[in-house]
Formats: structure tokens, C-alpha cells, sequence
């Protein structure tokens, strides 16, 4: 069994609130976030529908964009803004609510991405 020490030391202060196990820094000054590495990806971003696991609705999914976390969160809400539905960021990949896998690819060219259609 792992000791505390091993499993990162302190997780709470009541000084500073909830602490980075990284860095051990309070998560407000932890420096962890913003030094971690942009995915790695061959330039090419993948649009494709799918419906697996959502009771058979469409959601169009968006993978491979090299982008950090808040690029890629600005570039999602601009996004669904731009195919007039909803969607999220989830796992570094953008899903749009419906079958909008033309849009989105003609969104992403005008944003100067490389973009291929996967799937069927």
C-alpha cells in the first residue's frame, strides 16, 4: 500500500483551500495546467456523425484539433453558434448536437484548419 506522501501529500489546506498533488501549490496558483503539452495529432482535424450510446440521435463529432483547452472551448462555442444547436468539449474533441458534419467542416476550412470527413 502506497503511503500518503506517495499519493501526492496534501490535498486541502484551510489556509488556501484544495491543493495541486503536481505541483503542491494551491490549485488557484498552480502553474500544472498551463504547462502541459498540446495533443499531439497528425494536422488533421476528423469530422464524422455518430449515434453510438445516445438512443439514436446524431451528434457530430469534431477530433484531432491541435488546440489547448480554452482555444478549444472558444472554437466549440463559436461553432454551435455557427450550426444553431447545442454541444459540448468532451476528451479534447469538440459534439455538436445533430447532423451538421457539413457545416462544421466548412466552418473549420474558413478557420484555416486541415479537415477530412471520416465515417460512413
Amino acid at each position: 500500500m502506497k503511503s500518503l506522501r506517495e499519493l501526492g501529500g496534501l490535498v486541502y489546506s484551510t489556509d488556501s483551500g484544495r491543493m495541486c498533488p503536481a505541483c503542491r501549490q494551491p490549485v488557484a496558483d498552480c502553474q500544472c495546467a498551463s504547462q502541459r503539452a498540446l495533443p499531439a495529432g497528425d494536422g488533421i482535424a476528423r469530422v464524422q456523425r455518430e449515434t453510438k450510446g445516445r438512443g439514436g440521435k446524431a451528434v457530430t463529432i469534431a477530433r484531432g484539433l491541435a488546440l489547448d483547452a480554452e482555444a478549444l472551448a472558444l472554437l466549440a462555442k463559436r461553432l454551435k453558434a455557427a450550426c444553431g444547436s447545442g454541444g459540448t468539449v468532451k476528451d479534447g474533441q469538440i459534439e455538436v448536437q445533430g447532423d451538421h458534419c457539413d457545416k462544421v467542416v466548412a466552418f473549420l476550412q474558413a478557420e484555416g484548419f486541415k479537415v477530412k470527413r471520416s465515417g460512413g
